[in-house]
């Protein structure tokens, strides 16, 4: 056995001199190392010993790291002497994997490269290079000529989109730093997988290509804007701005288009700007606004709407918020608050202190304060957690907030401050370093109407510039000849080494979670505002949930009258279908189960869930009567696109529309499809929960009852080919498709009671109930099976009816002949001894004799003429 040793040096010099990477360095040592002991030359040269011999050549070098490492087998001979340079042969090969997650984590460009071809990206590119840089650059040749670089966007910059993914394009940039071509290869934003065209999304960031990015990275220029999407508004900016972020980063290094790394920063190096921490008093609104610590933008409805029509958009110029030119579109203020003045007077001292607290290292702060017709918050940041009406400016860096950076006050601290509809406090995200010594813009984003779906857009500047009360400023220290030398030499010397004074930083209290929470909230939480803003909605649903409620507790009373009940039965279902539904947009959705399930083992917080007040109450609801009536209370009743199957269904049997009987064999091997869908549907959002979403269009609900109709004409045409069979064969997707139906009926099997009553003779002999149940969930043999029912009611209406239910007409006939043996014609009177009626015997055609019970001439009144 020949025994392998080594010098840590050595592998040390290859990993530095290696060009592969790490783990290729340690694959060629070990390859050198395996061919000498194959061929029986003895050791490799080293100076410590390895604990391992090779017992066969080693394998291919580009094989997995651990199918490498099996080949080394340990020899029991060496294994005390070798415990410590094993210790460090374990520590060495951490080391070397964290260099080679570090270089993978450097770019993923060549993970996306083959999903575009060279001419796609670069006009007559025919090739790729090698990667060059970090982040990395891809040269695109045509021969041997450089025509341009490719790049990743998210190698460069953050392009976090709606869905909390980020979005991966390919952008093409030639030499001179012109945008040449621009491709979407991966994301998970759910606006563009489902709903709105691709096709869309890419004709709207395309519009970059061919723009020069050079001006831009010089300040000579604003960044270009694209055109919005109606619909898929943060989606398409994200996108956008992580194209131009990432261009202008590349040119400003100095890697392509002349703009070398020291442009933008000479203008700047002439004096250094601090925040003066010793400034901190409390001052009244109008000395804010009037020194310029507040900034306002104002607009009247009048100047917006000249602003579209001078863009070529005179419909949305006409759809005005109001009748008056004169009104106050908006009223718009903004201030740093992280600076200790402006944050002492619009805050106040308690306010300032708790964010203070809240605040890390270097993270700022801002106020955004709003009052007119138009919201600067708008409603996206309820639906998708972001604010999609400002954006956050800097140095062609942006930024847009997210529910998680918002807190809502009540009303400013300052002497004067006016009263304003909107006052929010945004906290930067970290990865966007505001520097508030330089200038900075709020970007105020306008949309208005324009037919049923469209929106025209238009978008407004507030800057903003510290005034220079609040800084410290002072001039760069001169150069000194060779400092690079002197202060080595210093330090070898004994002496300590001189510095150049810094400008000092105010010191930083600590700021950790736990002071977070102990300085407690500013105002109330952002779920808890968007509650009190519903109060209608959720009123009227409480009230909803309440008469349904009622419906099922006195059901026997109801169902006794199969008119009222028929009639109550659809007013409930249209409430639920045109206000619970088409209104209030409040569908419940496996999505809000996959989601549910994935956030429990992720990261729970009930905020997200609260967000949308009717979808948790309509959740809570239907929880809770998954324990007295299974599912049948939320699919028969509550669910919006069951409601429409129904009443179509109505109308189809009003019609005389001919309706079809599943066979019940057939029909009990149809009903399982709905559970295998929701299976696959759950394992794969475990997987990826964006792709399950995807699949969740199994669903109509969305085309159907969200958008109404309103969506592309594949989406159109599966709901209504759904709808169309279920004229013939009532609820047809409930029955069979439904995954949600599924997800509700597992859950379901824990009910605690039973509320379906059933007589004997049900199932057998009789099968009426089990012929006339709309969605065959009663068994031939007579028992229902809750997993399937709806809880329409139909069977406790025929429990009751003794007309049509054959236990009842005989309890209904047993009464009626009850009642008649004991009417009053066949029993005697009590009171005055009168029997049965006596017969009248007459001889041609005189009576008689006189009956006992016939009254005489006394009993009987008289008149006089």
């Amino acid at each position: 056995m020949n025994f392998l040793t080594f010098d840590l040096r050595q592998i040390n010099e290859r990993i530095a001199d290696a060009p592969h990477g790490a783990l290729g360095s340690l694959t060629s040592l070990y390859q050198r190392a395996s061919e000498k002991t194959s061929a029986g030359t003895g050791t490799f040269p080293a100076r410590q010993p390895v604990c391992f011999s090779a017992q066969k050549p080693f394998p291919n070098a580009d094989g997995p790291l651990l199918e490498r490492l099996r080949f080394l087998h340990l020899a029991p001979s060496r294994l005390i002497p070798c415990l410590q340079t094993a210790l460090i042969g374990i520590v060495s090969l951490i080391v070397l994997v964290a260099l080679a997650g570090q270089a993978l984590a450097a770019g993923r460009v060549q993970e996306f490269l083959p999903k575009a071809q060279p001419g796609e990206l670069i006009p007559g590119a025919d090739r790729f290079g090698q990667a060059e840089g970090d982040p990395p650059l891809v040269p695109a040749f045509q021969g041997d000529r450089l025509l341009g670089y490719v790049y990743l966007n998210s190698d460069f910059t953050s392009t976090v989109g709606y869905s909390g993914k980020p979005i991966h394009i390919l952008v093409g940039i030639d030499p001179q730093g012109t945008i040449r071509g621009i491709k979407l290869v991966d994301h998970k934003e759910p606006i563009v997988l489902i709903g709105i065209p691709e096709r869309r999304i890419i004709a709207a960031v395309n519009t970059l290509v061919g723009k020069d990015m050079k001006p831009v990275a010089t300040g000579a220029e604003r960044p270009p804007q694209v055109d919005i999407v109606s619909g898929a508004t943060v989606t398409v900016l994200v996108m956008s701005d992580s194209v131009v972020r990432s261009a202008v980063r590349i040119i400003r290094s100095g890697r392509l288009g002349g703009v070398g790394p020291a442009a933008g920063a000479n203008a700047s190096a002439a004096v250094i700007k601090s925040l003066d921490p010793s400034k901190s008093e409390i001052r009244d609104w109008q000395t804010l606004l009037g020194d310029g610590s507040v900034r306002r933008l104002s607009l009247t409805v009048g100047e917006i709407n000249d602003a579209f029509a001078k863009a070529g958009n005179q419909e949305a110029a006409n759809n005005a918020e109001t009748n008056e030119p004169s009104d106050t579109f908006i009223d718009l203020y903004l201030a740093p608050v992280s600076v200790p003045t402006i944050g002492r007077s619009l805050l106040g001292d308690a306010g300032y202190e708790q964010l203070r607290t809240r605040l890390k290292p270097d993270q700022q702060a801002i106020i955004v304060a709003g009052d007119g017709a138009y919201s600067f918050k708008g409603s996206g940041y309820v639906r998708g957690g972001i604010f999609d009406r400002i954006e956050l400016l800097q140095d062609v860096q942006s930024t847009r907030f997210r529910d998680r950076n918002h807190t809502r006050l009540g009303a400013l601290a300052a002497d004067g401050a006016p009263d304003l509809r909107e006052i929010a406090l945004f906290v930067v995200p970290e990865d966007f370093k505001l520097d508030l010594t330089e200038p900075w813009q709020l970007q105020l984003l306008v949309q208005r109407n324009v037919g049923a779906r469209d929106k025209a857009f238009l978008t407004y500047n507030l800057e903003y510039t510290l005034p220079d009360h609040y800084l410290r400023i002072e001039q760069p220290p001169a150069p000194t000849v060779a400092p690079a030398a002197t202060q080595p030499q210093q330090q070898a010397q004994g002496q300590p080494a001189t510095q150049t004074p810094a400008p000092t930083a105010p010191a930083a209290s600590s700021l950790n979670d736990a002071d977070a929470l102990a300085a407690g909230e500013i105002e109330e939480p952002l779920w808890l505002k968007i509650w009190k803003t519903n109060t209608v909605s959720i009123g009227l649903a409480a009230l909803a949930l309440a008469v349904l409620t009622g419906i099922f507790f006195f059901q026997d009373a109801l169902v006794r009258r199969p008119r009222i009940y028929v009639w109550v039965r659809r007013a409930y279902l249209t409430f639920t279908l045109v206000w619970l539904g088409w209104y209030a947009n409040a569908q419940l959705s496996v999505v809000n189960v996959l989601t549910f399930t994935n956030s429990l083992i992720t990261d729970f917080n009930w905020e997200f869930f609260l967000a949308a007040p009717l979808i948790f109450i309509l959740w809570a609801a239907v929880a809770a009567a998954l324990l007295f009536w299974g599912r049948g209370p939320f699919c028969g009743w509550l669910c919006p696109f069951g409601a429409l199957q129904e009443l179509t269904n109505n109308i189809a049997q009003w019609l005389k529309v001919p309706q079809i009987t599943v066979p019940w064999g057939l029909h009990e091997r149809l009903w399982p499809i709905k559970y295998i869908i929701f299976l696959g549907l759950f394992g794969l959002s475990l997987y990826n929960i964006a792709l399950a979403e995807f699949f969740a269009e199994v669903e109509p609900f969305k085309t159907a009852i969200i958008l109404k109709f309103v969506r592309d004409w594949p989406f159109v045409i599966y709901a209504l080919t759904l709808l169309s069979v279920g004229l013939f064969i009532e609820r047809f997707f409930c029955r069979y498709l439904c995954p949600l139906g599924a997800a509700l009926a597992i859950p379901g099997k824990i009910r605690m009671f039973e509320w379906l009553k059933r007589w004997p003779e049900c199932g057998s002999p009789c099968q009426r109930c089990a012929k006339e149940c709309p969605v065959q969930s009663i068994h031939p043999e007579g028992f229902i099976n809750v997993n399937e029912c709806i809880y329409c009611m139909h069977c406790q209406e025929l429990y009751h009816d003794d007309h049509r239910c054959p236990h009842m007409i005989q309890v209904r006939l047993k009464r009626e002949k009850r009642e008649a043996l004991s009417s009053p014609s066949m029993r005697g009177s009590k009171d005055e001894g009168k029997g049965p009626a006596k017969p009248i015997i007459t001889h041609k055609g005189k009576v008689v004799g006189t009956p006992a019970d016939q009254p005489t001439t006394a009993d009987v009144p008289t008149t006089s003429s």
